[in-house]
């Protein structure tokens, strides 16, 4: 993160501060490598906060630069036109993901509003604020599939699918997550945009442990599966997704459709497209569903998987 890389950050997020946008989106993915010397840092809007995450440890003295760019933006024209509330940068590459307010007053709850519906995000005391933006198109997938249809959401964490399918419609709503305290945000979320609980479910459970309680709440018309890369302890992606495909035969309802991802940069599409055809092969690939264009990436394939599969 070079002089240079520090001169481009501050060119962007000053135009991207004077007309920024009405609702939550990422300003600068640096990871997809499309901006030279900034590969481990993103910056994203959060209507009022934005939001610097660092991936990996910078020297001490661009570090530092760093965060004189980053106060420098709130004597700005564009920070003022932009009517923030604050500038919050994360340090992702040390434990527990430490946060520091640069700009206004600290919180550690924030609304946020993405196509319509509302979400609850953490600032400043979790790795993860509680939605992930690149999903976006795809909560709007699930949205427009919903009407109507028994959904099961796998690895719900804040329960931003289930949201979204009860948004469109969907008669029921299953989540499944081992974290409670993140179900009880999904629930949080429901309420949020005025939801009837009484259509969804959140199981605190260990998914492998869970079959024969989700089969009896079955089948279902759509599943979603969008697992962690890993978790210590409960889930890694290469060895235990296939675990979850050979499932879903038995769960789908005769033409059921299954939104499977993976997050990896390292895993391809050609994995899940394999695993699907080795564990479910009564499934068919019908699309890859695109990523948002402020998630560019030099390699497709490194960028989020987002694959949808239906039955019969």
């Amino acid at each position: 993160m070079n002089s240079a890389a520090l001169a481009t950050l501050h060119a962007h997020l000053l135009d991207a501060l004077n007309a920024a946008p009405a609702e939550t989106r990422r300003l600068l993915h640096g990871r997809g490598r499309c901006w030279p010397g900034l590969e481990q840092l993103s910056a994203d809007w959060l209507q009022g906060v934005l939001l610097v995450a660092l991936f990996k440890q910078p020297a001490d003295a661009e570090l530092a630069a760093l965060k004189q760019m980053l106060l420098s933006l709130g004597q700005s024209a564009a920070w003022h036109h932009s009517q923030a509330h604050g500038l919050l940068l994360q340090q992702r590459y040390l434990a527990d993901s430490p946060s520091q307010w640069l700009l206004g007053e600290p919180r550690e709850q924030w609304p946020i509003c993405e196509h319509g519906l509302h979400y609850l995000l953490d600032l400043g005391t979790k790795q993860n604020s509680g939605l992930f933006l690149d999903m976006r198109y795809g909560r709007q997938w699930v949205q427009a599939q919903a009407q109507g249809k028994r959904v099961l959401n796998l690895f719900a964490y804040t329960c931003g699918f289930s949201v979204a399918a009860i948004a469109g419609g969907a008669s029921q709503v299953v989540n499944l997550d081992m974290a409670r305290a993140a179900l009880t945000r999904g629930r949080d979320n429901h309420r949020l945009n005025q939801h009837d609980l009484s259509r969804v479910s959140f199981l605190g459970h260990d998914l492998f442990k869970s079959w024969g309680k989700l089969s009896k709440l079955g089948p279902y018309d759509l599943i979603i599966i969008d697992p962690p890369s890993f978790q210590r302890g409960s889930f890694v992606l290469s060895k235990d997704y296939p675990k979850v495909l050979r499932r879903l035969p038995q769960l789908l309802t005769e033409h059921g459709s299954v939104l499977a991802c993976v997050n990896d940069p390292e895993i391809g599409p050609d994995y899940l497209l394999q695993a699907m055809a080795d564990a479910a092969p009564g499934l068919r690939f019908v699309e890859r569903l695109a990523n948002p264009p402020e998630f560019a990436d030099i390699d497709p394939d490194s960028a989020l998987k987002a694959l949808v599969f239906r039955q019969g």
